[in-house]
């Protein structure tokens, strides 16, 4: 290894769309800095479903983006080409990217960098990032989330669930999430959850129902799509938001437009890894001045499930198929 190669997890395919295919730690090329950008030496970054996803090739990274798996990192500045602000080699930084997380090295647009709070370390950071920007970018930027409204966020268990709770909590909402056994349900309420449902256990509308006295939800944060998009029209709201962030359990249904137009709700598709950068450095600049705050006094904070090292990449992988965790799994090279 050189000065212009380093280590990373790669992919190594079979061909067949679909397959798991395989991950080795390889040597790749270096990233090329493109305009603006910043070289940062990845400590850590965390595992995320479209990472799954990606390595069977169901989700491609957008044109020009890393094609190395990884959409967020913590580390350090390595590299600081002319116009790219006030960041300086060895500052501690963590954020999303569109891809290469699972690099030694990434290449990240200087305006997409947060600095990392002295009360989190490297593996913290990586757990913090790319779920803190998912659920504050939809409950507050897509949602408008306000004081003394009710959230209903699907599986709190998970990276974005955990964040969504805590968030939204220190905005002042009520919180309802689901979960998918007595031991998440309980660590949701811990985190901050007002009510949580075992899914697989009762129905999570009519319990859901239950606890706001009939009155329902006003945003809902939905993973899930098609099998739930019935129950949550019931659900919400005069004025409701629901937030597509994910669509596990399958893109087609019917839609009742009368309840759509009479109660007025808004359906909202979002996804984060597509957007242009411009768009990123908005909502990081936003990020900075709503959430940092928060990630540094500890009002709010990361749920690490486990680290390990990035040689047990397929490990970790394993773990979020089987989803027995709870918060985020953390690759990390130290």
């Amino acid at each position: 290894m050189n000065e212009h190669t380093m280590k990373a997890v790669v992919v190594r395919e079979t061909g067949k769309k679909g397959d798991w295919n395989t991950l080795s730690i390889d040597t790749v090329p270096m990233p090329a800095l493109k305009h603006g950008e910043v070289l940062v030496r990845v400590e850590a970054c965390s595992v995320n479903r479209a990472d799954l996803l990606q390595r069977r090739g169901f989700y491609p990274p957008p044109p020009g983006a890393s094609s190395i798996l990884g959409l967020d990192f913590a580390g350090t500045v390595a590299e600081t080409p002319t116009g790219t602000g006030d960041w300086k080699a060895g500052d501690r930084v963590f954020g999303i990217a569109a891809g290469g997380g699972y690099g030694r090295y990434v290449a990240v647009p200087a305006d997409h960098l947060v600095r990392i709070p002295e009360r989190l370390d490297f593996i913290e950071a990586a757990g913090a990032a790319e779920v803190f920007f998912t659920a504050y970018l939809n409950l507050f930027i897509e949602a408008w989330l306000r004081q003394g409204e009710t959230l209903l966020v699907h599986g709190g268990g998970s990276g974005v669930g955990t964040a969504a709770i805590q968030l939204a909590k220190e905005a002042g909402a009520t919180v309802v999430t689901t979960a998918g056994d007595p031991l998440k349900v309980g660590r949701c309420l811990e985190i901050g959850a007002h009510f949580a449902v075992n899914y697989k256990e009762d129905d999570f509308a009519a319990r859901t129902a239950e606890f706001t006295g009939g009155r329902g939800v006003d945003v809902i944060l939905d993973w899930i799509g098609a099998p739930y998009l019935a129950k949550h029209l019931e659900l919400l709201k005069t004025g409701g938001r629901l937030v597509f962030i994910g669509l596990m359990g399958g893109n087609k249904a019917e839609i009742n437009l009368a309840s759509v137009l009479g109660k007025r709700l808004r359906l909202i598709g979002s996804i984060l890894r597509a957007r242009p950068d411009e768009e990123k450095a908005s909502i990081t600049r936003a990020f900075r001045k709503d959430v940092l705050p928060l990630l540094e006094s500890g009002a709010v904070h990361p749920v690490i499930d486990r680290a390990l090292p990035v040689a047990s990449a397929e490990e970790a992988h394993l773990a979020m198929r089987e989803g027995k965790h709870f918060g985020k799994i953390v690759l990390t090279w130290s």
